[in-house]
């Protein structure tokens, strides 16, 4: 968000996942996370420095999450279980056409609401006051 932590990419884009487990509501503030796959090899930050926390998935595996630490904008999340892969915050990249959605994962912990209803009112820019 804040622009104090920049990565460069060369490599190609994988399918986002939308992740619904308790862990990626949590970190993402949202009803979901979605990532998209980027091969370590060719993921590079540029400037800044991340922060990162690492803990226990539901799954048993280690993530870190990976955010700046000047704002808090969560960024990306790296596992030692896949070292070749590092999986983006699609809000983090510049080109939000990058983002093909491709699965979902934990699909048993998504919330009631996590579903956009189709008749909601819905405004171009933000909701107007008279």
């Amino acid at each position: 968000m804040c622009g104090a932590v920049r990565f460069a990419y060369g490599g190609k884009v994988g399918a986002a996942a939308y992740c619904h487990c308790q862990d990626c509501r949590r970190c993402t503030g949202s009803a979901f996370n979605v990532g998209v796959a980027f091969e370590t090899a060719s993921f590079e930050v540029v400037s800044g420095q991340p922060k990162e926390f690492t803990k226990r998935a539901d799954s048993g595996n280690e993530l870190a999450r990976h955010f700046c630490p000047e704002c808090g904008s969560p960024l990306y999340t790296s596992s030692p279980r896949h070292p070749d892969l590092v999986y983006l915050k699609a809000g983090a990249l510049d080109d939000p056409a990058l983002v093909q959605p491709g699965y979902q994962s934990w699909h048993g912990s998504a919330v009631s609401w996590s579903m956009i209803e189709p008749g909601l009112p819905a405004y171009e820019k933000g909701r107007g006051r008279s």
